[in-house]
């Protein structure tokens, strides 16, 4: 979708207000306490900044559906807690040594450090997500707690897919959909729930985080193999090296013969370390038209999500909903 320079400017204004309401909240909720081993490592992930895009979905959600910003920014918070819990835990399994261009909680203190910093942000996250001002509070509750448990199980399957050889794209897309489209489809969801929508709008906001949460997870796999590690914010390749069964592996694997597929064949944990061999796979992902193919799939995730969204009244926030689509569509980072 192509929108005027001038809607452009005012809808990252809107953008930018949402995200600076939820960050004054954060900073107001998470201060330095004791013990410093759990609350400094919550205050310095939550500083490390980000664009805060499922806070922000919670807050445009609630007001595409006619709900007022206020009522939504609790919930906002403790989405934005639950999803950078995810980073700290993810890094930890990933053995990640950079977030968002600074190091990983792990590497800046230890692993139990982060282990239990992580726990603690669920904890504080449930303590504010309880002030939510809602008729439907279990109902919120209960999508928040899903996600919870849907991010958890993603995050299993992508770590078993690891040692397997027969995991397929529809495996992939069923273990993003947990991993990260759970999240970003609860986001939209528990904001439509607070502003008090209809179940059509609910059900729309929903369905639009899904699509949202695909392009949004497939553009990551991309990012990792064309991306820049000072863009990214974290190493490229890494995806190649821990042996992940991204969407650019499994559509290689489909198209690639001989001794390209033997390569790929052998992306396991530790398995492709040196630069120049992941080189080689990056090579393997051009030529099999893996990256062409990734960069189709998210924009027809983008589409399906804005015509999802075309569904809901005429707003200035869902305008900003589809304008959003297409700047994640253009993402470096």
């Amino acid at each position: 979708m192509i929108l005027k320079p001038d809607r452009t400017k005012e809808y990252l204004k809107i953008y930018n207000r949402h995200k600076f309401n939820v960050e004054r909240l954060l900073n107001s909720l998470i201060g330095i306490r004791n013990p410093v081993t759990v609350y400094e490592p919550i205050n310095y992930i939550l500083a490390s900044g980000g664009k805060r895009i499922r806070a922000v979905l919670v807050l445009l959600a609630c007001e595409a559906v006619g709900g007022r910003l206020r009522t939504a920014l609790d919930a906002a918070a403790a989405i934005e807690i639950l999803h950078n819990f995810t980073l700290v835990h993810d890094d930890v399994m990933d053995h990640a040594d950079l977030r968002r261009g600074r190091k990983t909680v792990h590497m800046k203190w230890d692993e139990n450090v982060a282990i239990l910093s992580g726990d603690e942000m669920i904890a504080q996250a449930y303590r504010i997500l309880l002030k939510t001002s809602s008729p439907d509070l279990k109902r919120i509750l209960e999508v928040y707690t899903d996600a919870l448990v849907q991010v958890c199980e993603g995050q299993g399957y992508d770590k078993e897919f690891e040692t397997q050889r027969n995991v397929s794209l529809d495996d992939y897309f069923m273990m993003i959909s947990k991993k990260t489209g759970r999240v970003i489809a609860a986001s939209t969801e528990m904001g439509a729930v607070i502003g008090c929508g209809t179940s059509g709008q609910i059900a729309a906001l929903r369905k639009y985080g899904e699509y949202l949460g695909r392009a949004f997870q497939v553009k990551d796999d991309l990012l990792d193999v064309v991306g820049t590690k000072k863009e990214f914010g974290k190493s490229i390749g890494g995806d190649i090296r821990e042996g992940k069964k991204t969407y650019l592996l499994l559509k290689a694997l489909e198209r690639a013969e001989g001794k390209d597929r033997t390569i790929l064949m052998s992306i396991f944990p530790g398995n492709i370390k040196s630069g120049p061999a992941v080189e080689r796979v990056k090579d393997i992902y051009r030529h099999t038209g893996a990256i062409e193919a990734a960069r189709n799939e998210i924009i027809r995730s983008t589409l399906l999500a804005q015509r999802t969204a075309g569904k809901l009244p005429p707003s200035r926030a869902k305008s900003v909903l589809v304008w959003l689509s297409d700047q994640l569509l253009d993402r470096t980072s």
